[in-house]
């Protein structure tokens, strides 16, 4: 079984929790390599708006979100990046950003799934590029953010369906051949092991797959006990199918990198018996492991094979081969700490789906869900950094999420989320310092976009959005000045001083 002793996981842990972590007095960006990137991120359908503009179709986030299941709220206008991208791009200048992780509408690019290439989205994209480029701005590019085609989710079930593969596959080459010369980072599917569950046992994200009794929304159609492995297994193929493209077409005249997304809560034992140390080790293999074991080893963990028996697919020896070492970073999503209590007599009972394979009770040091702030744990970054490099052989690994929700609201003034910046990005600092091979830090999410289950209720920008001004004005955040001085000056920064400069969150030139 992949996987460190369970007793050396917890005495991590307990390491970790006590040895703190840089603060934002005590580092400065000089402390990072020179190479290190920092920068923001949003993703296509959350920020782009033009929803029925020029040619895109439906995704499924559209649809899941006009069934009302995202407080009532729509993207159909969302930031409207679409049209105001120039003045974006310039903030983004202005606040000092290295790079811009994004993703792109397949529904805009490629508006039936598959066959031809809508112009208009292509000229998007190419003016978007070209704009980061021109300020000096790295593109980071996704592939697809819970937003494949609804056409291919109405012809075959999308990613339930093998046929999804070879679809997935031309869309990507249209990407590489039409971006490619100016995109150096490149991510398939974001966090394929959260869109597993939430989209395919729980049925609480896009498409909506599940299964009494298991999903929590009134199930109509999938398979819980089935679905998630299935899906998570075709986007495991069609994510190495495309890695194997880049790798022989593409990745010697482009000299770029590809990867794909990970989302990774930090578990830790409810308490230190026997039982609740085997359950979080059963929990990071069924997250983690889901992804990763076949991605450096060939196949799933030893666990969620006998958990799941011949629910979950088997990979054939090509595939295994395909799939083993089928990336070249790791883009990493990270918010907060899991704690993680057994609960494995549910593994005895005869009705089963991916939740009680795991089974374990969790813990959250806050509910996911709501519009609360998360509580500010960087020893948890560390801790996945730490078992990234203790497990998987160190890959290089971009942290491509991690930030601070907010309850939406006008004011420019928070605090918390510059508090947690600090905290993260110190964290980052101290798993380099003990090994970890992270090459870049973005910070979730530039504008204050679209969220998955709080539409607009709930926000994690350095940028507020004014949604009720018919121009959508943008106004920098305090975390938009602390980022700026941050990554600009080079020199120790004393949060109390960026509060108490408030009235200068405008000016991000200094």
């Amino acid at each position: 079984m992949s996987g460190l002793p369970l007793l050396q996981i917890l005495l991590f842990s307990i390491i970790i929790a006590l040895g703190g972590v840089c603060d934002g007095i005590g580092y400065t960006r000089n402390d990072f390599p020179s190479n290190f990137i920092f920068g923001s991120g949003t993703s296509a359908y959350q920020v782009e708006g033009a929803a029925n503009e020029d040619g895109r179709t439906p995704s499924i986030w559209d649809t899941f979100a006009h069934a009302g299941y995202s407080q009532g709220d729509t993207a159909d206008v969302a930031c409207d990046h679409y049209h105001k991208y120039k003045e974006d791009v310039q903030l983004m200048a202005d606040i000092g950003l290295d790079a811009y992780r994004f993703s792109i509408s397949w529904s805009r690019l490629i508006p039936n799934g598959r066959g031809a290439v809508n112009p208009k989205g292509l000229e998007f994209y190419n003016n978007l590029i070209n704009e980061l480029l021109k300020h000096g701005i790295q593109p980071h590019v996704t592939l697809v953010n819970y937003d494949h085609p609804q056409a291919l989710e109405d012809e075959y079930g999308g990613w339930v369906s093998q046929k999804m593969v070879k679809d997935f596959v031309q869309y990507a080459d249209v990407c590489f051949r039409e971006f490619g010369d100016r995109v150096q980072y490149w991510t398939t599917v974001n966090e394929p092991n959260v869109f597993g569950d939430g989209s395919y046992d729980t049925g609480i994200a896009p498409p909506q797959r599940c299964s009494p009794p298991f999903g929590v929304i009134n199930c109509t159609r999938g398979n819980s006990s089935t679905e998630p492995y299935l899906a998570v297994h075709h986007i495991l193929l069609a994510h190495a199918s495309v890695v194997r493209l880049y790798r022989e077409n593409y990745q010697a005249k482009h000299h770029g990198f590809i990867g794909l997304c990970i989302y990774a809560y930090y578990y830790v034992p409810f308490s230190d018996t026997k039982e609740d140390i085997i359950a979080t080790q059963r929990a990071n293999d069924f997250l983690l492991g889901w992804v990763m074991d076949p991605l450096v080893f060939g196949d799933y963990p030893k666990i969620m094979k006998e958990n799941a028996g011949s629910r979950i697919p088997t990979f054939t020896k090509l595939e295994s081969k395909m799939v083993k070492g089928a990336f070249d970073f790791i883009g990493l999503i990270h918010y907060f700490v899991v704690k993680i209590k057994d609960n494995s007599v549910s593994l005895m009972t005869e009705l089963r789906d991916f939740h009680s394979d795991q089974a374990v009770k969790t813990r959250m040091d806050e509910d996911l869900f709501t519009g609360a702030e998360l509580p500010i744990s960087p020893w948890g970054l560390e801790g996945v950094l730490e078992y990234l490099k203790q497990v998987y052989g160190n890959p290089p690994v971009f942290i491509y999420e991690n930030g601070q929700r907010m309850l939406r609201t006008s004011s420019l003034e928070d605090t918390p989320r510059v508090e947690y910046l600090q905290a993260y990005i110190g964290g980052v600092l101290n798993a380099m310092r003990n090994g970890s091979d992270t090459r870049g830090y973005i910070a979730w999410s530039f504008l204050d976009v679209f969220e998955l289950f709080n539409g607009f209720k709930s926000a994690y920008g350095l940028v507020y959005v004014d949604m009720d001004d018919p121009e959508l004005k943008r106004y920098p955040k305090l975390s938009a000045r602390w980022y700026s001085q941050f990554l600009k000056r080079k020199t120790k920064v004393d949060t109390d001083q960026v509060i108490e400069s408030e009235e200068n969150v405008f000016d991000l030139s200094s």
